[in-house]
C-alpha cells in the first residue's frame, strides 16, 4: 500500500474549521466546567450535609461513569425525559461542561483545604460579607493552587471533545471521519488528525509542566 498524506491538503479549510469548533466548544466548556467546578468544591467542603451529600453524589456520578455513555444520555434520552428534542451542540456542552465540574471539582476542594484557617478567621475579624470573602480572597487563592491541575484537566477536555463526533457535531474528529471515509484515504487523513491534536496537546503539557514548577516554588517560598 503507497500512502499519498498530499490529499489530505485538499481538505486543510475544513479541517480547520473543524478544529476551530473544537477549539471553540473547549473554551466554552472549560469555562463553565470550572465555575461550575468551583461552586461543587465549596459545597464539599460545606458543614451542612444537605449541600455536602448532593455535591459529593453528583461528583461520584460524573467521574465513575464513562464520557461517551454521559454525552449519549444528554443526546439521546434527555430528550425523551423533558418531551423536546436537543441540538448536538447543547447536549455535548452540557456532557463536557458537567463532566469538567466533576473532576475541577476535586481539585478546587483541595485547594481550598490548603488555605489556612487564619485566612478565614482574619476575613470574618475584618467583617467583610461572605460574597467578598469568597471572591477576594479564596478564590485567588484556590486559583493559584489549582492552576496546574486545572490546565491539565484542559488538556484532558481537549482530548476528550473529540468523542463530541459520536453525536454529529462538526468537530475536527467528525470532518476527519468523513473525509477518510470519503477518499478511502484512513491512514493519512485520521493521522494528520491525531497530529493535528498532538501539535496542541503537547505544548500545553509542557506550560502545565512549567507553570506547576513555578507554582510550588511560589507557594514554599
Amino acid at each position: 500500500m503507497t500512502f499519498d498524506f498530499a490529499i489530505v491538503l485538499r481538505f486543510k479549510e475544513a479541517l480547520l474549521l473543524g478544529l476551530w469548533t473544537t477549539l471553540q466548544l473547549t473554551v466554552i466548556c472549560v469555562v463553565l466546567g470550572s465555575l461550575l467546578g468551583f461552586l461543587v468544591g465549596m459545597a464539599r467542603s460545606a458543614n451542612s450535609p444537605f449541600v455536602r451529600v448532593p455535591a459529593r453524589a453528583y461528583v461520584e456520578v460524573f467521574r465513575g461513569t464513562p464520557v461517551i455513555v454521559q454525552l449519549f444520555w444528554f443526546f439521546f434520552c434527555l430528550p425523551l425525559v423533558i418531551g423536546t428534542e436537543i441540538p448536538n451542540i447543547v447536549a455535548g456542552i452540557i456532557a463536557l461542561t458537567l463532566y469538567m465540574g466533576a473532576i475541577t471539582s476535586e481539585t478546587f476542594r483541595a485547594s481550598l483545604k490548603s488555605i489556612s484557617r487564619e485566612q478565614y478567621d482574619a476575613c470574618t475579624a475584618l467583617g467583610l460579607p461572605h460574597a467578598t470573602q469568597v471572591v477576594h480572597v479564596v478564590l485567588p487563592q484556590a486559583l493559584l493552587r489549582a492552576a496546574p491541575t486545572l490546565l491539565s484537566n484542559c488538556v484532558s477536555l481537549f482530548k476528550e471533545s473529540a468523542l463530541l463526533s459520536a453525536v454529529g457535531m462538526a468537530d475536527l474528529m467528525f470532518i476527519g471521519q468523513n473525509i477518510s471515509n470519503n477518499t478511502a484515504r484512513p491512514v493519512e487523513v485520521l493521522t494528520v488528525v491525531a497530529l493535528i491534536y498532538f501539535a496542541i496537546a503537547f505544548p500545553l503539557t509542557r506550560v502545565v509542566t512549567r507553570f506547576e514548577s513555578r507554582v510550588l516554588a511560589k507557594l514554599s517560598a
